[in-house]
């Protein structure tokens, strides 16, 4: 019932937070997780914390004082990941999205693998992703040829009625026997409030790509026709220029960092406005909020522009795409929502933590 759980993140908080949750669930029904981060420290996510990466541009991985990393630096990295691996000997391996990703980790990560099935007995190995990944059809052979060399099962955390894995993964099929929707991971909805309530709740998530979304926002509220409302933006703990956000709320517009009790003011707001991380969109789900989607869409990231399509297509959501946002459209998409009747509930599978519970109590049987 030992499970080591393996998470990197590199711009966002988002994977982290996800792992945290099903880590939480996995001890909630009995397992012993060691949760080893290896990206930069966060408040009130107790981890076993290596010594930690970055990558604001998802190439260059760079360490603790942005510095890039050298060799030196990820043999010490990959030394520290294998010892506590070996002091833990877990009945279960699961590995935050590799071989679906984190590909500038494989340094530490094959050797990882490889330490898995040198152990006796051998470890469950089991990969956790989101219900989207990032598309990379040169490189599905490689990660195909990854997973079967490694790995005895996949967790997919999503609904396949809204997206299936083949829908990044073109090569899904071929893992058929060995993919498990567990559906969406999300926390448990806390107590009732009135916190926020009739608010207008615009976020970004941890804000590390987010300012041109807050900013417009901002611009936005004159616009809509929920001018006489509150609208609270939170700028999120990765948010640079806080400062300079909060000068341009005029009357009417409260600038805040993220906040811990963000769910409950989902549940209370008379509608969410916010970009298309998965931890931000399962939560505004899950509190069965109003919802205009903003995807971020930097570089060749396609991922949330893809959940925020599905979900628009099933009516639960509103969206702006990234290169057509202006005050303007953001406040023409404000209003639509608000006008629109609130998700129904039970309409996505949110049982995806305790699901992954049971499906690893079962393999483990």
């Amino acid at each position: 019932m030992r499970v080591f759980f393996y998470v990197q993140h590199l711009l966002g908080i988002g994977h982290l937070k996800r792992a945290a949750t099903l880590a939480g669930a996995l001890r909630g029904a009995g397992f012993d997780v060691t949760l080893a981060s290896g990206g930069a420290p966060v408040e009130g996510i107790p981890v076993l914390q290596l010594p930690s990466a970055s990558s604001p541009d998802f190439k260059q991985l760079l360490d603790e004082d942005g510095k890039p990393v050298d060799d030196a630096w990820k043999a010490r990295r990959r030394d520290a990941l294998l010892e506590a691996f070996w002091k833990v000997s877990p009945g279960v391996l699961l590995i935050e999205l590799f071989p679906f990703g984190r590909r500038q980790m494989r340094f530490e990560l094959l050797p990882l693998l490889e330490s898995a099935h040198q152990q006796s007995p051998k470890p469950l190995v089991v990969c956790s992703v989101r219900d989207l990944i990032q598309p990379n059809p040169a490189r599905e052979d490689e990660r195909l040829e990854h997973f079967e060399r490694s790995f005895d099962r996949l967790l997919v955390h999503g609904d396949p009625r809204v997206a299936t894995f083949e829908r990044s993964f073109g090569k899904a099929a071929r893992l058929a026997g060995k993919l498990h929707y567990t559906g969406y991971v999300v926390d448990e909805i806390p107590l009732k409030s009135e916190v926020g309530k009739d608010e207008v709740l615009v976020s970004a998530g941890g804000g590390a790509v987010g300012r041109r979304l807050l900013e417009t926002a901002i611009q936005a509220r004159a616009l809509s026709s929920l001018r006489s409302r509150t609208w609270r933006v939170l700028a999120g703990v990765n948010f640079d220029r806080f400062e300079e956000l909060k000068t341009r709320a005029g009357e009417g517009v409260i600038v805040e960092r993220a906040r811990n009790d963000f769910t409950l003011r989902l549940g209370n707001c008379v509608l969410s406005v916010s970009q298309a991380g998965y931890n931000t969109v399962v939560e505004t789900l899950q509190a069965g909020a109003r919802a205009v989607l903003v995807p971020f869409a930097g570089g060749a990231e396609s991922e949330q522009t893809l959940r925020a399509r599905l979900l628009a297509e099933r009516g639960l959501v509103h969206v702006v795409e990234e290169d057509s946002l202006t005050a303007a459209t953001l406040a023409a998409a404000v209003d639509r929502a608000a006008a629109a009747a609130r998700p129904a509930p039970g309409t996505v599978d949110l049982g995806g933590a305790r699901r992954s519970a049971e499906l690893l109590r079962e393999w483990l049987k």
